[in-house]
């Protein structure tokens, strides 16, 4: 198990949203304020290792033939209990982010590394796995929701600061509203997803170029 390893595959190289473009419904829909993102971040990373966990511990047990029905089986197990988690003591992330915790079920990041990661790996190194998978999706969740929260409503840390209304960036009449709605989403997307990819590449480059 190379900790360092797995978190900068995580975090950079194979960051879920960024670098494998997976989850892209949830990452689109819900990042429009700071307490979004954070809240789906949070409950993807808690579902991520424990069902991992779970899979990579019964990866011996369970049939080849049935191993992705079993696999989701497992994962809706944990999903209903941090969805009935968040409707008891934090209803207001459940109902901002609405049937987007119970859709964690069929979300590819979470049954992409059980198939690809827990499914041959230790108990050990599965919960690291998603752990740092999980960091890597919270970040990426978090940086689009700063760009349009900011951009879209003119405040950082909606939900969260100042009785939940924000701190107040930009006045009330220049935000972009298109920033907030789904064509704001698929625009900053982009821009995201450009930018770490020339970051990625510009890393390559320069280690190429200090290896000559």
């Amino acid at each position: 198990m190379d900790f360092k390893r797995q978190f900068r595959e995580g975090l950079l190289n194979k960051n879920p949203v960024l670098a494998q473009l997976l989850g892209m419904c949830s990452t689109l829909a819900i990042t429009t304020s700071l307490f979004n993102g954070l809240g789906m971040g949070i409950a993807v990373t808690v579902i991520l290792i424990c069902s991992n966990v779970l899979i990579s511990a019964l990866r011996k047990v369970i049939p080849n033939q049935i191993r992705i029905a079993a696999y989701i089986v497992i994962i809706a197990g944990f999903v209903t209990m941090v969805d009935l988690l968040l409707q008891a003591f934090i209803p207001a992330l459940a109902d901002s982010l609405g049937v987007f915790i119970p859709l964690i079920v069929v979300n590819c990041i979470i049954l992409g590394r059980a198939e690809a990661f827990a499914s041959k790996n230790t108990v050990a190194a599965s919960a690291v796995d998603g752990l740092c998978q999980g960091i890597g999706y919270t970040v990426a969740l978090v940086v689009m929701c700063v760009i349009r929260e900011l951009l879209g409503s003119g405040t950082f840390g909606g939900g969260l600061l100042n009785g939940g209304e924000g701190i107040r960036i930009i006045p009330e009449a220049y935000p972009a509203m298109q920033m907030v709605m789904p064509v704001g989403g698929f625009i900053t997307m982009g821009l995201v997803v450009a930018g770490f990819q020339w970051l990625l590449r510009r890393q390559a480059n320069q280690k190429k170029g200090a290896g000559k």
